[in-house]
């Protein structure tokens, strides 16, 4: 059997009460506020909570990492204690607390997009997904009315027969997302195409719904996806339009008129 490999000769010489008064005494080189304080600077910096290996990389800070959870025996309590919101292992309570917070400040169920647009003060979304599984379970355990199952799907619908509406033509996923970045409570285009990806030609699948609830509300729609507009009725027998019976009597007033003079 191959032999332990022995450590060095000036490893082997060190006293260990030596060493661990030495590691004690450069501990004590920080008190837990400069430590905080750092933590806080580094965060407004990086405008946003920073990680072990971001806040090592800052060279605005002097504490090692490793400094930080000799104080408060994690990373993430040394951050709580700071007052920065903790990016892993985070409390679920935090979380939720933190998502209604913010949907009362938005006055509406929180998005990704809200998240990244808050990430100075909001955890990550894949933070919540690696917590709950997704952001619309963690949107439900804050008490927000996320529609799922057909609801969802009816949802969808609804909002693609309005953008339709608008666009005068069945929505393309371009389409979509160009209308999205103008109204943030339509669901995402990837949103909708994962509900339909089962299907072949999952946007395709989105589109047939939405034509075939504007045909249900009476609205035409070609065959290439174009809204025609309600055409205006026909008088006469023979289908007569309306100019061409206006030409019929330009050749002399209309009996009502006669009746009046």
């Amino acid at each position: 059997m191959p032999q332990k490999r022995r450590p060095p000769r000036a490893v082997r010489r060190i006293d260990p009460a030596a060493l661990a008064e030495f590691q004690a005494g450069i501990r004590k080189r920080y008190s837990d506020e400069e430590i905080l304080e750092q933590l806080r600077a580094s965060a407004e910096r990086l405008g946003r909570s920073p990680t072990m290996r971001e806040f090592e990389d800052d060279p605005g800070t002097t504490v090692h990492p490793q400094t930080v959870i000799q104080h408060f025996k994690s990373w993430n309590e040394a951050k709580r204690k700071a007052g920065l919101v903790p990016r892993r292992f985070a409390k679920p309570a935090d979380l939720i607390r933190l998502l209604r917070e913010l949907g009362e400040e938005l006055g509406r169920p929180p998005t990704a997009k809200d998240l990244d647009e808050h990430r100075d003060s909001m955890p990550s979304k894949s933070l919540y997904w690696h917590m709950f599984g997704s952001l619309k379970n963690a949107l439900r355990e804050a008490g927000f009315d996320v529609p799922v199952g057909e609801e969802r799907l009816e949802r969808a619908i609804d909002q693609g027969v309005a953008v339709a509406l608008k666009l005068g033509r069945l929505p393309k996923f371009a389409d979509w997302k160009q209308a999205r970045s103008k109204d943030a409570t339509l669901m995402s285009e990837w949103q909708i195409y994962r509900m339909l990806e089962a299907h072949k030609g999952a946007w395709a699948a989105f589109q047939y719904f939405v034509r075939e609830r504007l045909l249900e509300g009476g609205v035409e729609v070609s065959p290439e996806g174009r809204i025609k507009q309600p055409q205006r009725s026909r008088q006469g027998a023979g289908g007569t339009s309306r100019p061409r019976a206006a030409r019929a009597r330009r050749g002399g007033a209309s009996p009502r008129k006669r009746d009046r003079a």
